[in-house]
């Protein structure tokens, strides 16, 4: 079914969502390892795909611009993950690249051993760059709370990178 509504087109996005949604999200899963991720990035690629759903629809093959908007918004996020953690953690410059591979593989593991919470306060404010009222609203918790969760990720962070050395 999915193959058809590729080729011919969906008369509907509701169509195209119910024909695509469960490969993606699947494929998402093996790629991310985390099936909450994926379904964020699901999300994502499908929001992106109906906002420009006029000219996708039209397509010859709609439903590869979704997988690639997928991967864009994969490697988009990690790039996101990849400089909040040269930030929270300024790593000594080093030549190796295997040795920076390895560092960024750490940080990674690192901001996974982070709690959600923890994780999305210290995302927010070193990495995007949102101020702790901006990212206590999108959070739905106070300032204060978002510059504690941050400080503890930090810490946390830190801790974990330091145990690895």
């Amino acid at each position: 079914m999915a193959q058809a509504t590729a080729t011919t087109g969906a008369a509907t996005f509701e169509e195209f969502f119910e024909s695509e949604r469960r490969g993606l999200f699947r494929a998402l899963c093996l790629m991310t390892g985390d099936p909450h991720e994926a379904e964020e990035l699901t999300q994502d690629a499908f929001l992106h795909i109906w906002e420009r759903w006029d000219r996708v629809r039209e397509m010859e093959k709609p439903t590869g611009y979704l997988y690639r908007s997928a991967m864009n918004g994969f490697r988009s996020r990690k790039r996101r993950v990849l400089r909040a953690a040269r930030v929270v953690v300024q790593p000594l410059r080093s030549n190796d690249p295997y040795e920076e591979a390895d560092l960024r593989d750490a940080v990674l593991r690192a901001l996974g051993k982070l709690g959600r919470r923890q994780r999305a306060a210290v995302v927010l404010t070193d990495l995007l760059g949102y101020g702790s009222a901006e990212a206590g609203r999108l959070l739905g918790v106070k300032p204060t709370s978002v510059r504690s969760l941050a400080a503890e990720a930090r810490a946390a962070m830190k801790d974990e990178l330091g145990a690895q050395r």
